[in-house]
């Protein structure tokens, strides 16, 4: 984080609970994480990103404030468009910061955080509906890693999941669609047809794989609150080998990105992106990402048992 906020001790009569977007002291005070590191590891690599969860009480607030939000904007897409997505731009109006912020410098594949740059105004007519901006010639057709920042808005996610005060929820918005653009039809593809209902996530900076899906049933009791069971999960059946192969292709570009942002030297991640069924903005593609950053006695191992190779 870019202040160790969990060292000094923070109450209700210090935290003022407001009504919009949350700050990261009342995350700690109003919303502690309702999920372990390893249990979000757990629901990601479940098969079911719908495990995934805000804490209710922080969803009821957003609720609130999205009805705010499209009253003035017409739509949330709208309200992205017209303010908040800020193209080939450091965000500049969240008010949770992740670390990467520290030492913000531009470099041309987006690998680090862009130059600061001031919030912008509000538009002069909010509910003018607003497109993505044209898309330069040169434009890839679908996500590439190496593509021109300009294409690219990457923002704190300004209502996180319930995540542990050390993992930071981001979000990279996209210009150009996340799966390429010719991928058949799910009626037509197997493969398709479970991107289409899982979506696709991957995990980097681990030292050690990921918990197995088999392990989800030891996680489950973090979720009673929202009723989850093993019987109302929806996932696809592991595919053949082959299958699998293909489908974590369709990632690969995405963690070049993820592993170009955030070292995976100095951080550990979790990144997903929703299947249609689970995106509240489908209009416009966008990728989650959950980044914890090491500690120093972590790197210091990664570091020795790298010099023993």
């Amino acid at each position: 984080m870019a202040s160790d906020v969990t060292s000094v001790a923070f109450t209700p009569d210090t935290v003022p609970l407001g009504d919009g977007p949350p700050t990261r002291e009342e995350m700690l005070v109003y919303y502690p994480a309702k999920f372990t590191w390893r249990q979000l590891k757990t629901f990601v690599n479940s098969g079911d990103l719908g495990l995934l969860k805000r804490d209710k009480k922080l969803q009821k607030r957003y609720d609130t404030w999205a009805q705010g939000i499209k009253a003035k904007y017409g739509s949330m897409a709208n309200y992205l468009l017209n303010y908040r997505l800020q193209w080939g731009q450091h965000d500049s109006i969240s008010i949770l910061r992740s670390s990467l912020d520290e030492a913000p410098t531009h470099v041309a594949n987006g690998s680090a955080t862009p130059a600061v740059t001031a919030a912008p105004d509000e538009p002069l007519d909010p509910k003018e509906a607003k497109k993505l901006p044209p898309l330069p010639p040169d434009a890839p057709p679908y996500f590439k890693a190496d593509m021109s920042p300009e294409l690219l808005s990457i923002t704190m996610n300004d209502w996180p999941y319930s995540v542990p005060p050390e993992v930071e929820h981001s979000l990279i918005w996209s210009r150009v669609p996340i799966l390429p653009p010719d991928l058949l039809p799910p009626s037509e593809s197997k493969i398709s047809a479970r991107l289409h209902q899982d979506g696709l996530w991957g995990f980097t900076g681990n030292e050690s794989p990921p918990p197995s899906p088999s392990t989800l049933p030891e996680s489950l009791g973090a979720l009673s609150e929202w009723g989850i069971t093993m019987e109302k999960l929806v996932r696809s059946p592991r595919g053949t080998d082959e299958e699998e192969r293909e489908v974590r292709k369709y990632g690969e570009e995405i963690e070049k990105f993820v592993k170009h942002r955030w070292n995976p030297r100095e951080w550990e991640t979790a990144w997903f992106v929703n299947p249609p069924r689970l995106q509240s903005v489908p209009e416009l593609t966008h990728i989650h990402v959950f980044a914890r950053r090491k500690t120093p006695e972590e790197i210091a191992r990664l570091d020795f048992n790298s010099s023993q190779h």
